[in-house]
């Protein structure tokens, strides 16, 4: 009886003020989130349903009208004759293409790394780790000029190729089979026979899956939000990725560009075509969250 009024007690017993400290910090710090993160992609879905004399006057958060959203709709993919959803093809086809590309690199160049022992692994190790910590727009000169000296300007190679060799993704492998995967297994299958190929396809592959998960999520996003390098190398606009087909359409806004003429986009449709960019890269972060936190936690501890 004495140790259930015990128990009793304590749950009767007021909130102290240092207990209540962390709870306030934490709710602090997600209302600044809130703000910060969530009310701006809020206004912008909202602002593809409104008019532009809405979006100027009317409340910020407020939901227009659905024959305002049609309209919108309508009226960006008329705009060069539905050069948008065009973009969108062009995006998803570089993009797609550079996964698959990335994926048959990294992991296996990652793989390597962590496996095995051969003259210049630690350069190797050092100059992935460089060249992922260099800023991407530093490297679209030394690109273009490789690119242009074999004549591939102004085609989607140029594009493909420069996103298909990603060095975050393979330091990112390099730690997930350094950590994760123990090396006891991979001995083991040795000692039955089988070949350094068949070890990694039969027993490393399968127990990467958190980090070709993570690898592909990462690659696929920095590939779909570039935009300096292929507004570099792409000149013609029916090649254009979505990105920089937004930055065009922001140049057709007459509230940015005055001298805009009969091609004007308004800021209603300029707010649909930034979801239509931004939503692919949602929908992939959906459906790949779970493999992103497993990815992300492995190797954290050890048993």
């Amino acid at each position: 009886m004495s140790r259930a009024h015990h128990r009793a007690s304590q749950r009767r017993r007021p909130f102290s003020p240092r207990r209540l400290a962390p709870r306030l910090l934490t709710g602090s710090i997600l209302l600044v989130f809130l703000v910060f993160f969530v009310l701006p992609v809020l206004w912008l879905v909202l602002a593809a349903t409104k008019t532009d004399q809405q979006l100027v006057h009317g409340h910020p958060l407020s939901f227009g009208s659905w024959h305002a959203f049609k309209a919108n709709w309508d009226a960006l993919t008329a705009f060069q004759d539905n050069a948008v959803l065009q973009w969108l093809g062009n995006s998803t086809l570089y993009a797609m293409i550079s996964l698959v590309i990335t994926l048959c690199v990294a992991i296996p160049a990652g793989y390597a790394l962590a496996m095995t022992e051969f003259p210049g692994r630690h350069t190797l190790l050092v100059s992935t780790l460089v060249v992922m910590l260099m800023p991407t727009a530093t490297l679209v000169v030394p690109l273009f000029l490789e690119i242009n000296a074999v004549g591939l300007i102004g085609t989607m190679w140029s594009i493909i190729l420069p996103y298909s060799f990603y060095p975050f993704g393979v330091y990112l492998t390099y730690i997930y089979f350094t950590t994760a995967v123990p090396k006891d297994l991979l001995a083991a299958a040795r000692m039955d026979g089988c070949s350094e190929f068949g070890v990694f396809r039969h027993i490393a592959l399968p127990l990467a899956t958190p980090v070709i998960a993570l690898v592909g999520f990462f690659s696929f996003v920095a590939n779909w939000t570039n935009y300096f390098l292929p507004y570099v190398m792409l000149p013609e606009s029916d090649q254009m990725p979505i990105q920089v087909g937004v930055g065009s359409l922001l140049s057709n806004v007459p509230s940015f560009n005055p001298a805009v003429g009969d091609l004007a986009i308004e800021r209603p449709q300029l707010a649909l075509a930034t979801l239509l960019a931004i939503t692919p890269v949602l929908i992939v972060f959906l459906f790949a969250q779970r493999f992103l936190v497993s990815g992300m936690l492995a190797g954290a501890t050890k048993e």
